[in-house]
């Protein structure tokens, strides 16, 4: 893919601007096992001309400079030297913090599982929009973001395939299976370049990750820190990677089920096997070397990176399975394509028409995704939703599905309910919440434009709000938490994260 202009991603079609639009910045920052990125892009908010959503559209990368180190001090990641580099980024790019309405930073691979790793990602997302996510150990985001950010228009523009993108950087393997656009299933695998490190330049052992002291252990190799692998122990450990990424590639979940490779597994990959064989792309550090080298472009020596980066890729472009289709179809962002998910894909926009008769009511963080239900659910499923919601002591989400025996309105427009539906659902919601104690936000999360019915219907046209608020075109998102921003012109941003497996999402995206 090739990008429309200098810093623009390509168009879409089917994005309609406002004509007054608001232009909007967002950021992503991915901290992994190597490296550490960040993008700041802008984009305008619009409606999808195919769904009728409100959505970004129209982005342009303002900032992207070269990936940094990851600085790590023992077992931890180094906050003084990451905070120097965040600082040198925000004055590079000039963007207030402020004006940051969306995007998220995330700590991924190796970097994830650092004991202070929870607490880093905390530490970030203090320092920007209150809309960002900031999270750590999230592997299933990470794996959608990473298809997002590298293929995602390959995978609108060839409708029909399936692909499958193998985010593959230092310290894991995050698989994402999608179709048209739409993650469908999502898994990720301890299976990276960085599990053994190196003095460059050779094959002298510096240190190892506990699964690579374990892969050692397996293929009977006794060497550590200071010794150094032999060609054929180095091509015994490149092999293993090989015929496990091959697994994954194929859906061969049976390799993961030994008991010497089920710790390899963070989250399983898991497709539908039955339909047309998918597209295999790449995406990652090692993904970017793939390419490189099959190219025939210029790359590093031996262990330049200080790990099996350069290797592993050699080894890929060798497998019948894992190179079927790399001189075919290349994807966008390959080494940055978490970060490019993060900035452009990991935010939802609103309707205009959400219900909020308190804005001090937002921004909330981390609310809980405590249920999810079609809007024409019975009385008791209602009910034990909003008790959930309740009993959460800082509030929580409730995310409304269509209505599972929906039938289109005469009158109304496509992708709506009956106002019967959205009345019974606000009674009920209404006599669910008499009980509830003010002040702690409920937010519903509904699929089509009828969020200020419903927040009427639900608060006896306001006069019981007990913190409702209902935000409505917004897409459904198998997520366990989301964090909502500030109100901007009428519609406000919406995160996810905390992703489930087999993810469908974005209609039309």
């Amino acid at each position: 893919m090739k990008m429309d202009g200098p810093g623009r991603m390509p168009s879409t079609s089917s994005f309609r601007a406002n004509p007054n639009p608001e232009t909007v910045n967002m950021i992503g920052l991915d901290f992994g096992s190597t490296t550490s990125s960040v993008m700041v892009a802008s984009a305008r908010i619009g409606a999808n001309a195919a769904t009728g959503r409100m959505e970004l559209g129209a982005p342009r990368v303002l900032y992207r400079p070269e990936p940094v180190f990851t600085p790590f001090e023992g077992n931890t990641i180094d906050p003084v030297a990451l905070n120097r580099h965040i600082d040198r980024w925000t004055s590079e790019n000039g963007t207030p913090r402020e004006a940051l309405v969306s995007g998220g930073a995330i700590i991924t691979g190796l970097a994830a599982e650092r004991a202070n790793a929870n607490a880093i990602a905390h530490m970030v997302g203090a320092r920007f929009s209150e809309a960002l996510i900031a999270t750590a150990a999230d592997p299933r985001l990470e794996s959608w973001l990473a298809f997002m950010g590298n293929c995602s228009a390959l995978s609108r523009f060839h409708a029909d395939t399936p692909f499958i993108n193998l985010d593959i950087g230092g310290g894991t393997t995050n698989a994402a299976y999608g179709l048209a656009g739409n993650v469908l299933h999502t898994g990720c695998h301890f299976i990276g370049a960085r599990h053994f490190q190196f003095e460059p330049g050779g094959y002298r052992l510096t240190g190892a990750s506990p699964y690579g002291r374990a892969l050692l252990t397996s293929l009977g190799i006794r060497k550590g820190p200071g010794q150094r692998l032999s060609s054929m122990e180095t091509e015994a450990v490149i092999d293993f990677y090989t015929t496990a990424l091959e697994a994954v590639a194929t859906g061969d979940a049976g390799f993961f089920e030994d008991p010497d490779t089920r710790i390899y597994t963070q989250a399983p990959f898991v497709f539908d096997k039955t339909g047309p064989t998918p597209v295999l792309v790449f995406s990652g550090g090692v993904g970017e070397l793939v390419y490189r080298q099959s190219q025939g472009r210029k790359i590093p020596g031996t262990t330049h990176y200080g790990d099996l980066g350069i290797d592993l890729a050699a080894r890929m472009i060798k497998s019948p399975i894992l190179s079927a289709h790399i001189g075919k179809l290349i994807p966008e962002n390959m080494g940055r394509a978490t970060v490019c998910g993060l900035t452009l894909h990991s935010t939802e926009i609103s309707g205009s028409t959400l219900f909020l008769p308190s804005p001090e009511i937002l921004p909330c963080r981390d609310l809980p995704i405590v249920a999810r239900f079609p809007a024409d659910a019975g009385k008791e499923v209602i009910r034990q939703a909003v008790s959930l919601a309740g009993a959460s002591p800082t509030g929580a989400c409730i995310q409304i599905l269509p209505s599972q025996n929906r039938k289109q309105p005469d009158a109304g427009p496509p992708g709506c309910e009956s106002l019967e539906t959205i009345k019974a659902l606000g009674a009920c919601l209404h006599d669910a919440a008499r009980h509830l104690k003010p002040g702690k936000p409920v937010v519903l999360l509904a699929p089509y434009n009828y969020g200020q019915t419903l927040g009427n219907y639900a608060t006896a046209w306001r006069q019981d709000p007990f913190g409702l608020v209902v935000i409505d075109e917004v897409p459904d998102r198998r997520a366990q938490f989301v964090n909502i921003g500030r109100p901007r012109n009428g519609i406000v941003p919406i995160s996810f994260y905390g992703i489930y497996q087999s993810l469908q999402d974005k209609e039309g995206s």
